[in-house]
C-alpha cells in the first residue's frame, strides 16, 4: 500500500499544470492579460512544483518497493454498471515517462520564455503548454485505457493548436488542419478500441483487462485498432507525411511536441498494451511492417531535406519507427530506454536548430562541409537511374502526403464544412413558440 503523502503528491503532480491551465485561462477571460512575467512564474512555478512531486514519488517509491501500485482519485461519472474511475498506475515505465514529460516541459518553457518573449501569443502559448503538461501527464500516468484517452485528446488538441500558433499566416492554418484531419481519423482506433476491450472483458483497467488472453479474430482487430492510433500520433506511415509540416509553430514547441514527448505517444501506447500484443502474432508484424516500412522512407527523405526543423522532423519519424519495431519484436524495455534517450537528444537538437544552421554556415564557408559516408556509399553501390529514382521520390517524401491529403485530409475537411453548412441552415431558422395543445371542443 502506497503511503498518503505519496498518493497526493502522485495526484498534486498530475493536477497542478491544468490548476496553472483554468486559473491563466480565467485570469484573461475576466481580467486584462497577464504581463509576461506573471504568466511564466504562474505556469513555470507549476511545472517546476509538478516535477518535484514526481521526484519524491519516485524516491520514495524506489526506497520502499512500493511500486507497481494504483493510485485512485476517485470516480468521473458512473452509469448502470460501469463507472469511469480516475485512477492513476504508478510502476517503473511509468514512473519512467512521469519524470521525462514534467522535466522536458519544465526546461522547455523556461526556454520559451526568452524565445517568445514580446511575442502577442505569449500568453496563449504558455496557456497550451500548461495543459500539455497536464494531458501528457494523464496519457503516461493513467491506470486505464478510458484515462490514457483523455490525456490523448488533450494532447492532440494542443498539438494541433500550437501548429497554428501563427495564425496571421496561411501555411501554419493549412499544416494545422492537416494535422487535426490526421488525429481525427487516427484517434477513431482509439476510441474503438476501448469500447471493443470493454466487451471483451469488462474493463480497461490495465491491471485487469489482460488477466485473460483475447482469442479468434478479436485478438487481430483489437490490437490493429490500437495500431491506427499509435501511426496516427507517432506519425508513421502512411500518415506521418503532416510531421515535418507541424514545424509551422514555435521552435520551443516543435522540439517538446515532435522531438521529445508528443511524437512518441503511440510507442508508449504500444508499450503500455504490450500484453494484449503478445498474443497477437499477425498484430506484432503490422507494428514490425509500419515501423520499418516508415524507418527506411524516412531516412532516404531526410538525406535530400535543405530545412533543418523538416529535416529533424524526418529523423526522428525514422527513429520512432525503429521504437516500433523493438515493441513488435517484443523488446518494450529496450524501446522505453531508447524512448527516453532519443527524447534527449531530439528535444535538444531541436532546441538549438537556429545556431546550428549558424554553424553549419561557418563550416561551409570554411570548407570543413562533410557529406557522410552513407551518400557516398550509395552513389558507389547504386546506378545512376536509381539514384535519380530515388532523389525524386524522397523529395515528395514517396508520394505519401499527396495521397493522405486525398484520401483523409480533404474528405474530413469536405464533411466539417458540411455539417458547419447543416448547423447554420439550422440555427437560422426560426423558433416556433412553444404552445399548449387546443382543447378539444
Amino acid at each position: 500500500m502506497l503511503p498518503e503523502f505519496i498518493r497526493a503528491a502522485a495526484v498534486a503532480a498530475v493536477a497542478l499544470p491544468f490548476v496553472a491551465f483554468l486559473s491563466l485561462g480565467l485570469w484573461s477571460f475576466f481580467a486584462e492579460a497577464p504581463s509576461e512575467r506573471a504568466t511564466s512564474r504562474l505556469v513555470l512555478s507549476t511545472l517546476w512544483l509538478s516535477l518535484a512531486a514526481l521526484a519524491a514519488v519516485a524516491v520514495a517509491a524506489a526506497r520502499g518497493g512500493l511500486v507497481p501500485a494504483e493510485v485512485h482519485v476517485g470516480t468521473w461519472f458512473a452509469s448502470g454498471d460501469y463507472a469511469f474511475e480516475l485512477e492513476l498506475l504508478l510502476d517503473g515505465p511509468s514512473l519512467t515517462m512521469l519524470l521525462l514529460v514534467a522535466a522536458t516541459t519544465a526546461l522547455v518553457g523556461q526556454f520559451s520564455v526568452t524565445y517568445l518573449h514580446r511575442d502577442p501569443g505569449f500568453t496563449r502559448y504558455f496557456l497550451l503548454l500548461a495543459l500539455f503538461d497536464s494531458g501528457m501527464l494523464l496519457l503516461v500516468g493513467a491506470g486505464s485505457l478510458d484515462l490514457l484517452f483523455c490525456g490523448w485528446e488533450l494532447v492532440g488538441l494542443t498539438s494541433t493548436l500550437l501548429v497554428g500558433f501563427f495564425h496571421e499566416r496561411s501555411g501554419p492554418v493549412r499544416s494545422s488542419l492537416q494535422v487535426f484531419s490526421i488525429y481525427r481519423l487516427c484517434d477513431l482506433g482509439l476510441l474503438l478500441g476501448a469500447v471493443m476491450l470493454h466487451l471483451v472483458a469488462g474493463t480497461t483497467d490495465f491491471t485487469h483487462a489482460f488477466a485473460r488472453p483475447l482469442h479468434g479474430s478479436i485478438a487481430v482487430v483489437l490490437p490493429l485498432l490500437l495500431l491506427l492510433a499509435a501511426i496516427g500520433k507517432s506519425a508513421q506511415s502512411p500518415f506521418g507525411s503532416w510531421l515535418p509540416r507541424a514545424m509551422e509553430g514555435p521552435t520551443a514547441s516543435s522540439a517538446l511536441f515532435y522531438g521529445a514527448l508528443s511524437v512518441h505517444a503511440g510507442v508508449w501506447l504500444l508499450i503500455r498494451m504490450g500484453p494484449l500484443y503478445a498474443h497477437s502474432p499477425w498484430a506484432r508484424l503490422a507494428v514490425i511492417a509500419v515501423g520499418a516500412g516508415t524507418a527506411v522512407t524516412s531516412t532516404v527523405a531526410g538525406r535530400v531535406q535543405s530545412d533543418a526543423k523538416v529535416a529533424l522532423g524526418l529523423a526522428t519519424r525514422a527513429q520512432v519507427g525503429l521504437m516500433f519495431v523493438e515493441c513488435g519484436l517484443g523488446w518494450h524495455r529496450l524501446a522505453l530506454a531508447h524512448l527516453v534517450l532519443h527524447s534527449i537528444v531530439r528535444g535538444h537538437q531541436l532546441l538549438r536548430a537556429p545556431s546550428s544552421l549558424h554553424e553549419a554556415l561557418a563550416l561551409r564557408s570554411a570548407g570543413l562541409e562533410s557529406h557522410g559516408a552513407i551518400d557516398g556509399l550509395a552513389q558507389r553501390l547504386l546506378p545512376p537511374q536509381v539514384l535519380r529514382w530515388l532523389y525524386r521520390a524522397a523529395l515528395d517524401e514517396f508520394h505519401k502526403e499527396t495521397l493522405v491529403d486525398r484520401m483523409v485530409v480533404r474528405p474530413v475537411l469536405r464533411a466539417s464544412a458540411w455539417i458547419d453548412r447543416q448547423e447554420l441552415r439550422l440555427s437560422r431558422q426560426p423558433h416556433r413558440p412553444l404552445t399548449a395543445p387546443a382543447e378539444r371542443t
